[in-house]
This record gives structure tokens, sequence and C-alpha cells, in this order.
């Protein structure tokens, strides 16, 4: 924690505010948990934003260890039909979100050294609803950046087709359309076994994959 903000909650009294950042595709939504103005790391965030409304609410964040990644849920009002639309494109998932806690001079009106990020995540699921007042909101759930670390990595072959798809001109695989030796791509290789051929065969098809690996990565 910065120190800053670090000696002003070691204060008898302190004036704290939540701040929510979405990098949206087009668009840098930056909202406070209250009415206020504010500028935090150099750019302003607000109660209301003109465009996407305002914060309507945020899960409770907790901390405990388990088999999946943490998650939050984030509600906006949006203020019309079009923003609602545009909050709940598809093209919004994987948009980066940010939220913060940091403390304000109360004298100035100025940020106290650096806010706290409590949680980064992207979103996942956004969901249209209708609050018990009647009042249209978007609510998406947010996963941490964890939740990669638990994607399974299926259908990853050892071919330049694939290898291209996700390094593209890298040709280190161009010339490999076959080897002896036994390529366990992203799975564990069998136990009590060999999992390539003995003999000067499986040396062979070593080097010549070797060699064939040093000429592409060096184009």
């Amino acid at each position: 924690m910065d120190a800053t903000l670090k000696n002003a909650l070691a204060q008898p009294a302190v004036l704290l505010f939540g701040a929510l950042r979405m990098e949206l595709p087009d668009y840098t939504l930056r909202l406070l948990d209250g009415s206020a103005t504010l500028v935090v790391g150099g750019e302003t965030y607000v109660g209301l934003d003109a465009t996407f409304g305002t914060i309507a609410s945020i899960s409770e964040l907790t901390e405990e260890i388990g088999d999946s990644a943490p998650e939050i849920t984030v509600t906006l009002f949006p203020p019309d039909v079009s923003a609602t639309a545009a909050l709940s494109h598809p093209n919004m998932q994987g948009s980066t979100v940010q939220l913060m806690v940091g403390a304000v001079d109360m004298a100035s009106g100025l940020v106290i050294g650096t806010p706290e990020t409590l949680f980064l995540g992207e979103i996942d699921v956004p969901t249209i609803g209708i609050d018990q007042s009647g009042a249209r909101t978007v609510e998406y759930t947010v996963v941490s950046v964890f939740e990669r670390l638990f994607e399974v990595e299926e259908g990853q072959r050892a071919s330049d087709g694939w290898h291209q798809s996700i390094h593209p001109g890298e040709l280190g695989l161009e010339f490999m359309t076959g080897t002896d030796v036994n390529l366990y791509w992203g799975a564990k290789p069998p136990q009590g076994g060999s999992a390539a051929k003995s003999g000067w065969g499986a040396v062979a098809a070593a080097l010549v994959a070797s060699q064939s690996l040093k000429g592409g990565l060096g184009q």
C-alpha cells in the first residue's frame, strides 16, 4: 500500500472513496461510488457518467482459497436504452475492470497518495435486468485475471499451422512434417515406457527436427 495513503488511514477520521475503472472497447468508464469528481492518477472520475450512468452496486469482496478464480458483480444504472445496448454488447467481454479504494483530504478535496487496487479482472458475462424500483440495470460478472490460469490448453499441436496461429511469421516448425519422437504437448507422457523410439533412427529424427527449428528461428 502507498505510504501516504497508509498514514491517512491511520488517522482518527478519514474520508474514503471507491473508484471503478472499466476499459471498454471504445470508451474508458471512470466512476466513483458517490456524487463527486476526483482526479486519480491524472484521470477524472465522476459519480455520474454522461454516457453510461452510475454505479448501482458492487458485490462484496472476499478472500478465500479454492479451485476457482475470485469474481465480483458490478451493476450499473445506464441512462437510456442506447447505453444499455452498448454495455450489454458481446464485445464488452474481456474488457479490463479495476476496483480501487482511496482517501480524500477533506480540506483540499484532493486524493491522498495512490489508491489501493482491491480487484483487477475482466468482464465475463453482462446481464440486463430491472431493479425493485423499475430502473434498468446492466450487471457484469467480473472474473479475476487469475481466471486464465484455469484455462485448459486442449487441442494444441506441434504443427506449423498451429504454431503460426499463435506466433504469426515464426517459422520454427515450417519443415517439421514428421518425427519418430513423440511430442506430448500440454500433457504428461505415459508412465513406465519410453516416449521415443530407441536407436539411431530416433537420434537422426531428433537431429533433423532440431536443425529445422534452428533454420526456422533464424528466418
